[in-house]
């Protein structure tokens, strides 16, 4: 199982490697320093909105899925038909409530041009993560790791025609590129779906209610971990958007510099997406190599991102006038701040992973919650005065706080 992890990491990464950076800093970047300013702050903050309510869209579904897959097959042909029929009445739920939350805050009779836009995306991202789900628990690792790229890379050429294509007289619109978000998502989901069907012998579509019941009961611990996960990550945002006058441009930092760990936590994230099936089988089978795999990406993650997190804190005000047109020192200490966060965040995700894995949904929760609290508490006193610094380090603070709670848990 070492090798087998070791050969998909290498092949996921180097995918990653030549996709996700180049839509980071070739598209996403340049999307910012394009659009009016502003513009992209109101986008990083309705984007971070409607993804805190994914606890109703997804419901666990997605790591409950994996988890069972990985460990019985034969269960595919059961659970796919009647995981989408509740999948879509909880994008409907989700769509319901998102719109009256939205109303109450202000972001719905604002930006409603786009408000749906992100929601119809969300549903997407939901049902994608799903079909990736499958393609995993049933040991397709390469296969999954191209479907999780496809949609950047359809963006990339998306966003490459009409940011440099001179298609159309007016200037690039932050409009523009959700609308190719919306495209490439609804492509790839065509796709993912296409590789499952190929693997069923038969679908049947069956309202079976005692099953999504079960179904419901079963992934709501996992519900409850994405969305606390979700909450103390990303609603720093949300924050300052609505607690600052000046929060606009106040996120247009953030996000300038949060878009850095984004890019590089993308080490984290492959590394849990590839383990949890792996985690899960062994467990299943009691693997003796279980602790070796552990300690093995581990010891690895953490090999790649501590110099990784300490080369971009060092340089981190040349980084950001380097990629930034109206970069200031100001934006260089979010950034040092922000980076340091990949170091916890690597952790998080191997150590989570292997507790999610082994079902313990409840002591994940409860570490969760804290971090929640925590970082919602330390959001409050910091931001008013020191906005996104304030934000940056209420952030750095839990996650490492999370993180040895964690450790402390696995070594019970």
């Amino acid at each position: 199982m070492r090798k087998e992890f070791f050969i998909n990491l290498l092949f996921l990464l180097f995918i990653n490697v030549l996709i996700k950076p180049f839509y980071i800093f070739g598209i996403d970047r340049t999307v910012q320093n394009t659009v009016a300013d502003g513009d992209y702050g109101i986008y990083l903050a309705l984007l971070n909105f409607t993804f805190l309510f994914q606890i109703i869209n997804d419901f666990g579904i997605q790591q409950f899925n994996n988890r069972n897959i990985a460990q019985y097959n034969q269960l595919i042909e059961k659970y796919f038909p009647n995981i989408l029929i509740l999948k879509m009445g909880l994008s409907m739920i989700y769509c319901l409530l998102i719109g009256v939350f939205g109303w109450s805050i202000g972001y719905l009779p604002t930006y409603q041009h786009i408000f749906w836009c992100f929601v119809y995306n969300q549903i997407l991202v939901s049902l994608i993560f799903f079909l990736r789900s499958n393609i995993a628990g049933l040991g397709f690792y390469r296969t999954d790791s191209v479907v999780s790229v496809l949609d950047r890379l359809i963006l990339i050429v998306l966003c490459s025609v009409l940011l440099w294509g001179n298609i159309f007289s007016e200037p690039f619109q932050i409009e523009w590129f959700i609308y190719a978000q919306s495209t490439s998502l609804t492509i790839t989901g065509l796709i993912a779906f296409g590789l499952i069907f190929r693997k069923l012998r038969y679908l049947r579509f069956r309202f079976n209610y005692p099953f999504l019941v079960l179904i419901l009961k079963k992934s709501y611990p996992y519900a409850l971990i994405v969305f606390l996960m979700t909450a103390f990550t990303r609603v720093d945002v949300i924050m300052l958007d609505r607690l600052l006058p000046d929060g606009k441009f106040e996120n247009d930092v953030y996000g300038a510099a949060f878009r850095l760990l984004d890019a590089a936590n993308m080490l984290g994230f492959l590394f849990a997406s590839l383990l949890l099936p792996m985690f899960s089988k062994m467990i299943k089978e009691k693997a003796t190599e279980l602790k070796d795999l552990f300690q093995l990406s581990f010891e690895l993650i953490l090999c790649l991102t501590i110099p990784l997190a300490l080369g971009i804190f060092l340089f981190r005000n040349e980084i950001m006038i380097l990629l930034y047109d109206n970069a200031t020192p100001y934006w260089g200490t979010i950034l040092g701040y922000l980076i340091l966060n990949l170091i916890p965040f690597s952790g998080i995700y191997i150590a989570g992973t292997l507790l999610l894995a082994n079902g313990n949904h409840w002591r994940l929760i409860r570490i969760y919650a804290l971090g929640f609290i925590a970082n919602f508490g330390l959001n409050m006193y910091l931001i008013f005065t020191y906005k996104a610094i304030g934000a940056s380090f209420s952030t750095l603070t839990t996650q490492f706080g999370v993180w040895i709670l964690l450790l402390w848990l696995l070594n019970q």
